[in-house]
């Protein structure tokens, strides 16, 4: 009996004898890498010499495409005559289920002598760089080839001039958009900042004065919320370049997610490499921001380069060698750029998470008395220096052309425009649907708030479920300087699921982010405007 039963399995996985499996989507996430997936007793994997691991190419139809392979054993999950692809896979080769593909040994990427030569500690020239960042972008690299590059160019390991290379390798690997216009502007900060969607009210005052400012942003990969979660609560971020276009030319900005556009592909796929390994350098980031910007048709750009404690750049001569190297590249780029050094020191606003974030945009929109006053005046100064970019402003005038927008309420519809543009969604900051399960952290004592963690604080968001529960995250009651009582709230965690909230309840009894001491103990903050 049992020996009938495994030829009859044998039979069946016998049946592909002219290499060719049918091809299906195996659903699973694998996060911008290409995964194939084999069963062990399919005919070709035995005939080819496959091992778990390998590089394979699919081809079909006269396209293809590089993927690492993995091995089934079970065949409920895969059978035999079937090839199956990742989510990422799958939507690069662009053919539906049931195809006929082939597949093969891939050969090794023609950059890789590249790579071993920046490995030895070899300078790289323009082609170089050209030719891994290609490769890259075509999935032609193993996730353990594009660990080896990040290594290899991380901290010091680039020279200025090499750093400006793999920006402008980054650029030629994707698409370049071209609005047709002198002065296009864009602003970004380096991040690690929670609750600052400074993007969102920057975008409505600049387009309501008339500059055209198309923001393409990312979605949170390690922080509760990226700019584009937090514009989906008001409206639809996924949105194709036609109609990206559309809106920016009928309203002179949109607030989309830039997944969808291909610009420097390559970042998001060498990303997906340098978060899990907690790996930011300067070089790499500034081939990162850089490139997305030239990439995205900008020709004018303010970069917020925050300074604290718990921020990213953590003093002045780090900030101050940041902007140099960003200078440089900028300027080889032909890219104008405006660097403001800001306060890092506590999160900006009073939520962190999509919905409490969207809350803070809408009341500084709507000059709401309860709006967060950091966010509004941030916002509005960098607003100022991007209108500064226009020919017919005087330098130092852009504060009050800003403010202006946005007291007499024509940023508020600018920004209600751009939301029914792109599809919006029902939302009343002052009818928030919150997640339901909450955690007060108070104050064991009385004092001064004299320090918040950044970082501690957007971990206990993300345990609590942001950005992935939109209601999720934490609510901030007291800011540095303020003056707290022994029992007072610091802060409400928010969460939607009872696992959510015991996960965020164990890191706040770890640390609940917040210093108490006296005025005096207040770090300064390191601020250019």
């Amino acid at each position: 009996m049992a020996s009938g039963l495994a030829t009859a399995h044998h039979n069946a996985c016998s049946s592909a004898g002219d290499g060719h499996l049918s091809l299906r989507r195996m659903r699973i996430d694998t996060y911008h890498e290409n995964v194939a997936y084999m069963h062990r007793d399919c005919e070709v994997y035995r005939t080819e010499g496959f091992k778990a691991l390998s590089k394979v190419e699919v081809r079909t139809n006269g396209r293809s495409i590089m993927a690492t392979l993995n091995v089934v054993d079970n065949g409920e999950f895969l059978t035999c005559n079937e090839l199956g692809l990742s989510n990422a896979a799958f939507e690069q080769l662009g053919v539906p289920a049931g195809q006929l593909v082939t597949i093969s040994q891939a050969d090794p990427p023609q950059s890789i002598q590249a790579l071993h030569r920046k490995l030895a500690g070899e300078r790289l020239e323009m082609r170089d760089f050209q030719g891994i960042i290609s490769d890259i972008a075509a999935h032609r690299y193993s996730k353990i080839e594009m660990t080896a590059f990040v290594v290899a160019t991380h901290r010091d390991e680039l020279d200025r001039e090499e750093v400006y290379y793999l920006t402008q390798a980054m650029i030629e690997a994707g698409r370049r958009l071209d609005w047709k216009e002198h002065v296009v502007v864009d602003k970004h900060c380096i991040g690690g900042i929670p609750g600052n969607r400074t993007s969102m009210l920057v975008v409505p005052i600049v387009a309501a004065y008339g500059m055209v400012f198309p923001k393409t942003s990312s979605r949170a990969i390690t922080s509760p919320s990226g700019t584009a979660d937090t514009m989906e609560v008001l409206a639809k971020v996924e949105l194709s370049f036609e109609q990206m276009t559309r809106i920016v030319r009928e309203h002179h900005g949109c607030l989309t997610w830039g997944g969808t556009a291909q610009l420097s592909p390559a970042d998001d796929v060498l990303i997906s490499v340098e978060r899990p390994l907690s790996l930011d350098s300067p070089a790499q980031m500034v081939a990162s921001i850089l490139s997305k910007k030239v990439s995205a048709g900008s020709t004018h750009l303010v970069l917020d380069i925050p300074i604290g404690p718990t921020a990213k750049v953590r003093s002045m001569p780090e900030a101050q060698r940041l902007r140099r190297l960003f200078e440089y590249v900028a300027g080889r780029l032909k890219l104008s750029l405006d660097i403001v050094i800001t306060d890092g020191r506590q999160p900006i606003g009073n939520g962190i998470g999509p919905l409490l974030e969207a809350r803070d945009v809408m009341r500084v929109l709507e000059n709401d008395p309860t709006a967060p006053m950091d966010l509004r005046q941030k916002s509005l100064r960098l607003a100022g220096r991007l209108i500064e970019f226009s020919p017919d402003v005087r330098g130092g005038d852009g504060y009050a052309i800003a403010r202006d927008i946005l007291d007499s309420g024509r940023a508020l519809a600018k920004m209600k425009d751009i939301i029914r543009a792109q599809g919006a969604h029902p939302f009343d900051p002052n009818q928030l649907s919150l997640g339901a399960l909450t955690i007060d952290v108070i104050a064991d004592r009385a004092g001064v708030v004299c320090g918040i963690d950044n970082l501690q604080l957007a971990h206990i968001a993300r345990f609590a479920g942001a950005p992935k529960v939109p209601s999720a995250g934490v609510n901030l009651f007291k800011k540095l300087g303020d003056e707290v009582q022994a029992g007072d709230v610091l802060y409400r965690v928010h969460a939607n699921y009872p696992s959510d909230l015991q996960f965020a309840r164990q890191a706040c009894d770890k640390a609940n982010g917040y210093t108490l001491g006296q005025a005096s103990d207040v770090p300064h903050a390191f601020v250019e405007f």
